[in-house]
């Protein structure tokens, strides 16, 4: 089989840049390790993905936005970062961009569940599921591909989409720029007693971070970071001490706090790699960009990504170009690598300083939240990057 395009890796990326590069003439492969049946009904995760303007535009072009179920979109209308035990919050509203919201939540699950149903419409897609890549062998015009099941692919262009820790990055002799933070993530949904007014919290306590993303009525998802041996341990709590221990982790701003869905954990690792692009092959989503989620960037580099090289190939394949050639994955690196770089390591540093419990830093954190408050170009911009267009 010689397809156009090789995709690997079903995740929301995947899915999203086939669905893209749908209905201009190429064909597309997408190959998944898991069922097809998980891709038609995922799972419910834990994650919620704070979306910005700019990605809520791409999944309307791409017809995953209508799919959406209205009671799985929460709007994100502003933001603050507590620092410590102060009631003190840096505040980030959607108004100081014109704005009425910074942008949307919406369940991963969901998200996922659109790109498949978008994608399953797309005749020149095609999706090979329980399957992977045995090996890759670069040929003069094409990659062969030796998939797990024996099949072979030929390709002008294979695309990795297949996670922070993919391997097909690996077998293509791509690097990547680990970066372990030595902590591990719980998310899960809770009811509070108290409103959330659609308001985002980022709280860098001392010893632990806490996030909440608000979603419909008094609802919220929570996002607990600590060392994984504390998270296995509040794995292992029952409903009702877990509630009452988070209680007391958001120190009762929320009031009463109730447990309303499963408990789940990941380890917190980012990662960049080394290279966008190869001979005849291009990073996309996580396998190029895996962000800390203290920033709720990832996803939405994700997004970028498909944008980003689904313009050049589309480009180069509309003007009668090789779309496996070195010029239009070059651009594409170009670009992926001055939208994500700086903020990359951006939020490495400040996960650095607000994780950094020694009393100086306690001082410094603490002031620098309050210098940023006072600094409304500042907050301006950064409102006016999460609710621009694209």
């Amino acid at each position: 089989m010689s397809p156009d395009i090789v995709i690997v890796g079903a995740g929301p990326a995947g899915l999203c840049l086939a669905r893209a590069l749908s209905g201009h003439g190429l064909s597309i492969v997408v190959l998944e390790r898991q069922a097809e049946q998980a891709l038609a009904e995922p799972a419910f995760d834990g994650r919620e993905i704070a979306l910005t303007h700019g990605s809520q535009a791409l999944l309307e072009r791409l017809g995953l936005w209508a799919r959406l179920p209205t009671d799985d979109i929460a709007v994100l209308r502003d933001a603050q970062v507590f620092n410590g035990p102060s009631l003190f919050a840096l505040k980030i509203r959607a108004e100081q961009a014109g704005a009425e919201r910074l942008g949307h939540l919406v369940a991963n699950q969901a998200i996922r569940r659109a790109a498949y149903q978008a994608v399953r419409e797309c005749a020149d897609v095609q999706l090979l599921c329980e399957t992977g890549v045995r090996a890759i062998h670069p040929q003069a015009n094409a990659l062969q591909l030796v998939l797990q099941d024996g099949q072979v692919l030929q390709p002008r262009l294979l695309v990795a989409a297949d996670s922070r820790f993919s391997e097909t990055r690996r077998q293509l002799g791509i690097g990547a720029q680990l970066k372990d933070f030595g902590k591990s993530m719980l998310v899960c949904r809770m009811q509070h007693e108290q409103d959330h007014q659609q308001v985002a919290w980022e709280w860098f306590g001392y010893g632990q971070t806490l996030a909440l993303l608000p979603l419909n009525g008094r609802q919220s998802s929570v996002v607990l970071t600590l060392p994984p041996r504390e998270i296995e341990r509040l794995q292992q709590l029952d409903d009702a001490r877990f509630a009452r221990e988070m209680e007391q982790r958001f120190e009762r701003r929320l009031g009463a706090m109730q447990l309303v869905s499963s408990r789940h954990a990941y380890p917190l690792v980012g990662a960049y790699a080394r290279r966008m692009v190869g001979t005849r092959c291009a990073l996309i989503g996580d396998a190029a960009v895996g962000m800390h989620p203290v920033t709720a960037h990832g996803f939405n580099f994700g997004l970028g990504s498909v944008q980003r090289l689904s313009e050049q190939l589309l480009t180069a394949w509309r003007e009668g170009q090789d779309i496996g050639a070195a010029e239009p994955l070059a651009r594409y690196e170009r670009q992926q690598r001055l939208a994500t770089w700086p903020l990359y390591q951006a939020t490495n540093l400040l996960v650095e300083l607000y994780t950094n419990d020694r009393l100086p830093m306690r001082l410094l954190r603490g002031a620098g939240l309050r210098v940023a408050q006072g600094l409304l170009p500042l907050k301006r911009g950064i409102a006016q990057h999460l609710t621009a267009r694209g």
